[in-house]
């Protein structure tokens, strides 16, 4: 697939080897590049690409915070001189980080994470009507399946979701609670709080309107969502 990117970063020299890498990559194209943060960021504004290159520590405007800037994001890859950005980094969901001085085969590597992300959201976007059984979650720089039935419940935590497993340890994923809601299965999947769904497969006992789990977890059903609650609970009721 093509990939539509820009290159942002101060050092005009480190500017020319990044895009002298990018016309090598047959999928990727280069939209523009900038020595200037503010220019980027203004440009991203009104021109929306795929992916962003982008240098961390910059004058006026450093990488990380452009990023948090755009309403929009494309998909980020930073590259910086410097290892302790690795942290931050992962903080705004960049897919890769890049440590100078860049060779090529580093550089494809992050373009083909890039590259497989793209695609897998493309799918993503076209078959989830028909896809029943899984779905594919980015938790820092992996992308991981998870199967509806794995789910017990999902914890929406400020920025990002804590999906609590059967088997296996929780997944973190930098999303909000809503988004990741409209991509589960409603015959499975229940909100009953603003920071929880439950799968409702999942549910052994509930008591004083929280539902409690064999380890002790014990998850609050607010009066928001009582109703849709109470509406489940009557309808799977045996006197």
């Amino acid at each position: 697939m093509k990939i539509k990117c820009i290159l942002v970063d101060d050092e005009p020299l480190a500017l020319n080897l990044l895009e002298s890498y990018a016309i090598q990559i047959p999928n990727l194209e280069v939209a523009g590049k900038f020595t200037h943060p503010v220019k980027a960021l203004e440009f991203l504004q009104t021109n929306p690409v795929d992916l962003l290159l982008i240098d961390v520590q910059m004058p006026d405007l450093n990488g990380l915070e452009l990023v948090t800037q755009l309403s929009v994001k494309p998909l980020i890859i930073f590259t910086t001189a410097y290892s302790q950005y690795a942290v931050e980094g992962f903080k705004v969901d960049a897919v890769d980080y890049l440590l100078k001085p860049i060779d090529l085969p580093d550089f494809q590597r992050a373009i083909n994470k890039a590259t497989e992300l793209l695609e897998l959201r493309s799918t993503k976007n076209t078959n989830i009507e028909t896809n029943k059984e899984f779905l594919f979650i980015k938790s820092e720089y992996k992308i991981i399946r998870i199967n509806f039935g794995e789910i017990i419940y999902i914890q929406g935590m400020s920025e990002y979701v804590k999906i609590h497993l059967t088997g296996r340890k929780p997944v973190m994923s930098l999303l909000s609670l809503k988004a990741l809601e409209s991509q589960l299965p409603q015959n499975l999947f229940m909100r009953v709080h603003k920071s929880y769904i439950v799968n409702i497969q999942k549910i052994n006992m509930i008591e004083r309107n929280e539902i409690v789990y064999d380890d002790g977890t014990i998850i609050p059903v607010s009066n928001q969502y009582k109703d849709a609650f109470q509406a489940f609970l009557d309808k799977n009721f045996m006197l």
